[in-house]
């Protein structure tokens, strides 16, 4: 009998991907716990606010994965983690963790999860949410300006910059070793239905 079940939720920025992440926590409050990659942004104390504004955080080097992967080894072992803080109104990772701790269904989700494949591997099933650009970037611009305290012009800037270019050179080919492409992510119901369903299944499986 299987320990937990990973589910590992992909896609562009903006997608809708958290959304159907909240969803499913919310479905399963007691049984499932996430871990996103970008609080895996690795740290740079070394650069001034301005050096680290002008970083690439849309390529695969922007994140510490492999400290990720440990991470999620860990949890499939019923081991707590302290999962690192980012915080983006400085472009930096926080000083300060969160202990997380492994329930059945741990889900993983980010940009670029299934760009690597050894992150792949410790997933059971691979989710990529497909949503049209223009609808990403509006969510994106009204998520980093809102919540973010991000100026609008900068927004614009990173995405024609790094998050176009690297979205269509790392994140669409990824799409690839996706399970399911479930479009516009927790905005669409039935998909969100399907999806619940094998979960229940599973933790009435699992009992």
């Amino acid at each position: 009998m299987k320990e937990n079940l990973i589910i590992g939720i992909a896609g562009g920025s903006g997608s809708g991907k958290t959304t159907l992440t909240n969803q499913i926590a919310k479905q399963f409050p007691e049984q499932v716990t996430v871990i996103k990659h970008d609080n895996y942004y690795k740290a740079h104390n070394d650069m001034d606010y301005e050096e680290r504004s002008r970083l690439n955080y849309d390529h695969p080097n922007a994140f510490d994965t492999e400290l990720m992967i440990r991470h999620l080894i860990a949890l499939k072992k019923g081991e707590s983690i302290e999962c690192p803080v980012y915080d983006y109104t400085v472009h930096n990772r926080s000083k300060n963790t969160i202990t997380v701790v492994p329930n059945k269904v741990i889900i993983v989700e980010g940009i670029l999860i299934f760009e690597n494949q050894e992150l792949c591997d410790l997933m059971d099933i691979r989710i990529f949410v497909d949503t049209d650009a223009d609808l990403r970037i509006i969510r994106r611009i009204q998520r980093d300006v809102m919540e973010r305290a991000r100026s609008l012009e900068s927004v614009i800037n990173q995405y024609l910059q790094t998050v176009k270019p690297m979205h269509e050179q790392y994140v669409e080919p990824s799409k690839k070793n996706a399970n399911i492409i479930v479009p516009e992510g927790g905005y669409n119901q039935p998909a969100m239905e399907m999806i619940r369903n094998h979960i229940k299944t599973y933790l009435d499986g699992n009992q």
